[in-house]
């Protein structure tokens, strides 16, 4: 089982960043669910910034070490207990990567971790076309001693037309600790969605998610792709519409929009997975991450936290609320 990579936990983007200008170093644990794993796939969840061709490369240049050891075979198996450790090398981008002045919707803050509420529109982790003025940027700003962790602190990514919350590690062992919260699963993440027409009562979605075969810019129910389950429930039917409240088992990229879109009931604006005439609907996708629960890294103390609609899908329920309520008169 691999870190979740977030919908709501999404994959990592595919082009590859580093995190500082000189090499840097960094080391996990290999988790029991990991346990007798190959080499490679193992650095690919525990280091999901980096493609695993990077992480492969820098195996056999002789970068990575397994129990204080130089280990250059990717496909040698490591076990649960043993320490990585990656001597991450300086890639092309790596100067896109400075600090920004990018306001910041805390909703929480403490020694460990930031609780905060990335609006749509921001993108979280630079990438192709977005090398600056991501959510990485911003915290480098607020943050600047996030420089030293892996990804800044980040832990999961919403998509770019996303709103709602995230949580950023300010620590190493808050990190280590909220991965191995994905990891495990015991990272509650709740959503609100518009999806078109009337989606049925309750219900889950229990079907892998991989890459499109032929449209590489989206991704899809595919036999072979990585397992992802959705459980949704229907809070109120609307004109054409269905307010959804969706929780992941899983966070593959897309999630929640592959799924509701398998079902015949794509997400309102979805530009990718919608056809035109319910991509017009709303002026993003209609997908909130609306409440995060998770164990405290320090305390081990439950804690959740719960985020409002944004004003945008504020707006367009109460549309839908006032269309509805004027034919039923």
């Amino acid at each position: 089982m691999g870190i979740p990579e977030c919908e709501g936990l999404e994959s990592w983007p595919d082009e590859e960043a580093d995190y500082s200008e000189a090499a840097a170093s960094s080391r996990n644990c290999v988790p029991t669910e990991l346990s007798g794993l190959r080499l490679d796939q193992v650095l690919a969840r525990l280091w999901p910034q980096h493609s695993r061709s990077r992480l492969q490369d820098w195996v056999r240049d002789g970068h990575v070490s397994v129990a204080g050891d130089t280990c250059r075979e990717v496909r040698r198996k490591v076990w649960a207990g043993e320490i990585l450790e990656v001597v991450e090398q300086p890639g092309a981008q790596q100067s896109a990567l400075q600090a920004e002045a990018i306001p910041l919707d805390l909703r929480h803050e403490d020694a460990d971790i930031l609780i905060l509420a990335k609006p749509a529109g921001l993108v979280v982790h630079p990438g192709s076309g977005n090398w600056s003025g991501t959510l990485l940027n911003g915290l480098l700003h607020y943050l600047p001693q996030a420089r030293e962790l892996p990804r800044a602190g980040i832990v999961h990514r919403l998509d770019k037309d996303t709103s709602g919350l995230m949580v950023v590690a300010k620590t190493l062992a808050a990190q280590t600790d909220l991965v191995r919260q994905l990891a495990a699963r015991s990272v509650k993440r709740h959503y609100l969605a518009l999806a078109s027409g009337r989606v049925a009562a309750a219900g889950t979605v229990d079907a892998p998610i991989g890459r499109h075969p032929q449209q590489r810019t989206r991704m899809a129910v595919v036999q072979g792709g990585k397992p992802a389950r959705t459980h949704y429930s229907v809070l109120e039917y609307l004109p054409a519409a269905s307010l959804l409240r969706c929780e992941l088992d899983t966070g593959r990229t897309h999630q929640i929009r592959v799924h509701m879109a398998s079902l015949g009931h794509p997400l309102l604006g979805d530009q990718l997975y919608a056809e035109r005439a319910t991509a017009a609907r709303f002026g993003r996708q209609a997908l909130h991450a609306c409440r995060l629960e998770l164990l405290h890294p320090r305390s081990g103390l439950p804690m959740h936290w719960e985020l409002p609609l944004p004003d945008d899908m504020a707006a367009l329920l109460q549309r839908l609320r006032a269309e509805r309520d004027t034919k039923s008169v």
